[in-house]
């Protein structure tokens, strides 16, 4: 099965090249995905045996939760998997000669179409409820594309986002009922759910639980309310609508409906409420029906009707309801599949689908006609084909179910009179003569394109033959409620009764309204609210203008609540998420008791010392008025956090807080370039209180969460306990190195994927033109450089302001000597000869104690991200000190080269293990001897610690390169403009 679901995928991503290396006929190999599939369903399974002992297979998804790929063929999903398969396996070489080569985004419609059949195949079989969601969710986004096909079309577009609003609204109620579901019988699998004993007993909670999920199935299966979003689907090419409608997607909320037959076997009332929404679904869509001009359109509200009528058996959960239902299912497959078919014919032949101007299609076309007709008949349930047999064994169920269900058969038959009259509606004027219009000349249709309507419409008459057999297969779907007493059969002739006589009543009937068809008309112009009533009550009795209605109105409100809390305002946004932080939180802890009752002061006389600066510096930062002075006092605030870690026995979190906390600075002084040098003033004292009482109210709040949850604690800690396997499996002595880049390597690897991606954002933000422009030493620079300069107006001597780069043999006597590689790229009033002095010894010191901080975090405090930090800050050095081209110098190189080789290694450290017949990142060491040196260890790890290093010195040379010399050549260009 898990392989039946990979085919498809893989075919839908070759699609569009198939397309384009074949056009058109590329629908043919694709076709042969789906009819494998069906073949091999039809093959592979007993059907016999599928009732008592169905098929399952599962493999581990996320364990942690109990979510597995789960699978499972029983009768009820054997048939709908088979129907999926089969059918779209038509409906692609359908496709081979409905659509041109010249047909816009022709390869992403094969993709999809090919994707929507096996999200069908995979929704179908699957058990675990997850998964079900999963697949489910999938038919909306494909059926969201394909009928947005036509993006040019209003029309096609506004389709696709009803269905797409429809549906989805519906998936996330069934979503949540499905959880319910699953957390009251202790399992995800959706077999375990309806066999648990909970429903012996059912009480409200499951009554929600199963009147969310009914309420995504209704959505689906487009039952009123949410009916109006299947003829709107129209607007998407007709293969769309043939699979659409006949076996994908809208079939998906009837077969769960099926599937959930015990659960609504013990719960009447649902009973009721499903099956009198599908009976009413049922007339409205067939009295709609009755109206339409346009043949497609005419078929859409048919499957609106028809669907209701599925619904409404499927919902009375007896054994005679569920086989009668999945019959007439069946049945409408293989009718309404080859309607549609004909339909794109016709209008791909004839150019029009309105039944007003069409006039003489049978005579010009009659193979096609015959495809028609029967498939129509078969609609009407004319005997002896299977609609007929069908809608007899459903006549049958509800006239022997008793007296509620006697009362919905003249529901449903009221309805089949109405399905007779559209049927013969469809014929008439999709075949027949039209007062007024010319006769339509005579087309040439290639075989394949009629054959494979055809063969579907052959069902209706072949499958008639293999009633016995068919009704033998259908009711092990039925065997899973409960034993009673069954009535309904599929036979060709029927008894003697009134299941028969109301046959012959809904034909008789239906053949009088079709005569009557123009005083119908008449009456159905008078009874239809776009007569009578105002326009406010036509968009409320309308369901499709009153949902648009909603549409526009939830817009409205989201356009007048939004500028209440998304002003554009940086400090009002973050203060809004700082109140409702508080307001979540303070009715909980009114319940707690004041403090903890293991609250202890301190531990360290230190920490009376470094928090009272830390506060002062805090409060300090919120009352600067220049923006430097807040950043150097936040900093104070993240030093005195390093003495608290120092203090508590953390020197690797200490040391790190100190480099993060230093880089940050130096980020943020560097960004300053660009803001004011003040904070706006505030006028309003009222402000400033708010803000104030914000601020307190959010310092209270998370320290007291980080109180009560350190008090939460109820296990001993972990960390005495790491200490022996970090030497044993880790070979290290530092407990917090080895956990980084062993125990939980995965998460440090996620953190530097995030590290890049910040980079890289932050560097789109900045670089105007491309990421990064090339690298431009000194040596490259020319005469009268302006690096820093100062304005040309100022009375300083020429040689000052004309300063040369250039080497010795070129500039001759024009220049000075420099602590630094690029210090003359500086002007003289530029340049700080004390930290260039201090640069150029600091540099290598720095540089060689970020490689000790590398090589010794494994045993020592230190590692891979210290050892960037310190590389990262001495490359700062040197950009303060001598500016972007000692930068460059400094470091030749591509900041993303950096990035991206540091991500290479530490990809490198996960695959290098396989080779010494380890794990992905499981940590080996290999050993080498080396003369003088002796036994020399290399853990993988070290590996992934060099990648760690060199992601994070790329950042932080990325930042450099954005936000310092980036902002400083912009600032030179805007000086020269100046």
């Amino acid at each position: 099965m898990l392989f039946m679901l990979l085919a498809h995928l893989l075919a839908a991503l070759l699609a569009p090249l198939l397309v384009r290396m074949l056009g058109r006929n590329a629908f043919y190999p694709l076709a042969l995905v789906p009819a494998a599939s069906a073949l091999w369903l039809a093959t592979a399974f007993d059907p016999a045996s599928l009732a008592s002992a169905p098929v399952e297979i599962s493999a581990e998804w996320i364990p942690a939760f109990g979510i597995g790929l789960a699978f499972r063929v029983d009768t009820l999903s054997w048939v709908l998997a088979l129907i999926a398969t089969g059918i779209g396996a038509i409906v692609l070489l359908y496709c081979a000669r409905y659509f041109k080569d010249t047909e816009p985004a022709l390869g992403r419609f094969a993709g999809v179409l090919t994707a929507f059949a096996g999200a069908m195949v995979g929704l179908v079989l699957a058990d675990d409820v997850m998964v079900l969601y999963t697949f489910w969710e999938l038919t909306t986004v494909f059926s969201y594309l394909l009928i947005g096909h036509y993006q040019e079309k209003q029309s096609s577009r506004r389709a696709a986002m009803n269905a797409l609003i429809s549906t989805t609204a519906g998936g996330l109620a069934m979503f949540v009922g499905l959880l319910m579901l699953g957390q009251a019988a202790g399992s995800l699998r959706l077999s375990a759910i309806l066999t648990d004993p909970m429903w012996s007993a059912p009480g409200p909670y499951l009554v929600t639980a199963v009147v969310l999920v009914l309420a995504g199935a209704m959505s689906k299966s487009a039952l009123v309310p949410t009916h109006f979003w299947l003829p709107g689907a129209m607007a998407a090419p007709t293969p769309v609508s043939a699979y659409l409608h006949a076996a994908a997607m809208v079939k998906a909320g009837v077969y769960l409906i099926l599937r959930l037959a015990p659960a609504l076997s013990v719960l009447d009332v649902l009973q009721v409420v499903v099956s009198v929404i599908g009976a009413a679904t049922m007339l409205l869509g067939g009295w709609r029906a009755l109206r339409q001009t346009d043949i497609k359109l005419l078929l859409a509200y048919g499957t609106v009707s028809q669907l209701g009528f599925l619904a409404a058996i499927g919902a009375l959960a007896t054994q005679d309801a569920v086989l009668a239902g999945l019959a007439m299912l069946v049945a409408h497959a293989v009718f309404k599949a080859p309607l549609f078919m004909v339909v794109g014919i016709i209008d791909k032949k004839f150019g029009t689908r309105d039944l007003r101007v069409l006039s003489g299609v049978g005579r010009a076309v009659p193979v096609v006609a015959v495809i028609g007709i029967v498939s129509a008949a078969s609609m009407a349930a004319v005997p002896p084909l299977l609609g007929f047999v069908a809608k007899e064994s459903v006549y049958t169920a509800l006239w022997y179910g008793g007296a509620y269900q006697r009362g919905l058969l003249v529901a449903l038959v009221a309805g089949s009179v109405l399905t007779v009259a559209y049927s013969w509606r469809f014929v008439q004027g999709a075949f027949g003569r039209s007062a007024g219009a010319p006769r339509a000349r005579t087309p040439q249709i290639p075989v394949l394109f009629w054959l494979p309507p055809a063969a579907i419409a052959a069902l209706s008459v072949v499958l008639v033959a293999l009633a016995g057999p068919l009704e033998d297969l259908l009711t092990g779907a039925a065997a899973v409620l409960p034993e009673q007493e069954t009535h309904a059969h599929l036979l060709v002739v029927p008894h003697l009764g009134v299941p028969l006589l109301a046959s012959v009543l809904t034909l008789g009937l239906g053949a009088l309204l079709a005569v009557a068809a123009r005083p119908v008309q008449r009456l159905q112009r008078a009874v239809s609210p776009m007569t009578w009533a105002r326009e406010g009550l036509q968009e409320f009795l309308d369901a499709e203008r009153l949902f648009r209605r909603t549409m526009r109105g939830v817009d409205a409100l989201a356009v007048a609540v939004t500028p209440l809390f998304q002003r554009g305002s940086l400090p009002y946004t973050l203060g809004t998420m700082l109140v409702v932080m508080i307001a979540l939180t303070v009715p909980v802890a009114l319940t707690q008791a004041p403090l903890p009752q293991n609250l202890v002061p301190f531990h360290s006389p230190v920490e009376l010392l470094v928090l009272p600066v830390a506060a002062l510096a805090a409060i300090g930062a919120a009352r600067s008025r220049r923006r430097l002075r807040a950043v150097f006092l936040i900093s104070v605030t993240g030093y005195g956090v390093a003495v608290l870690f120092l203090v508590s026995g953390a020197p690797d979190v200490a040391l790190t807080q100190v480099l993060v906390e230093t880089a940050m600075t130096v980020v943020l002084v560097l960004v300053l370039r660009r803001l004011p040098l003040h904070f706006s003033r505030r006028p309003l004292r009222i402000g400033a209180i708010g803000r104030w009482g914000i601020a307190i109210g959010t310092a209270v709040t998370l320290c007291g969460a980080a109180l009560y949850a350190a008090d939460a604690r109820y296990l001993d800690p972990l960390g005495p306990e790491l200490i022996e396997p970090a030497y044993t499996s880790g070979g290290g002595h530092n407990v917090v190195n080895v956990t980084l880049v062993d125990a939980r390597v995965w998460d440090t690897f996620g953190e530097i994927t995030v590290l890049l991606v910040v980079a890289t954002g932050v560097a789109s933000l900045i670089f105007v033109t491309r990421r990064e422009q090339g690298i431009s030493r000194v040596r490259d620079l020319t005469a009268g450089t302006s690096i820093w300069r100062r304005h040309p107006d100022t009375p300083l001597p020429q040689n000052v302001l004309n300063f040369d780069a250039r080497t010795d043999e070129v500039a001759g006597t024009n220049r000075w000597r420099t602590w630094l590689s690029a210090g003359l790229t500086l002007a003289p009033e530029r340049r700080m000869v004390i930290l260039e002095v201090i640069t150029r010894l600091a540099f290598p010191v720095m540089m060689i104690f970020s490689v000790y901080l590398l090589m010794a975090g494994h045993n020592l405090p230190g590692g891979g991200f210290a050892g960037g930090l310190v590389a990262g800050l001495a490359l700062t050095m040197r950009y303060l000190a001598g500016g972007r081209y000692e930068l460059t110098e400094a470091a030749p190189v591509q900041a993303g080269l950096v990035l991206g080789t540091g991500m290479a290694i530490a990809s490198a450290a996960a695959v290098l293990p396989l080779l010494f017949g380890g794990t992905i990142f499981q940590t080996v060491t290999p050993v080498l001897h080396v003369p003088l040196l002796g036994e020399v260890h290399l853990p993988s790890a070290l590996l992934f610690d060099v990648g760690v290093y060199l992601v994070v010195l790329g950042v932080i040379l990325d930042f450099l390169r954005t936000l310092g010399a980036q902002i400083d050549q912009q600032q030179e260009a805007e000086s020269d403009v100046r």
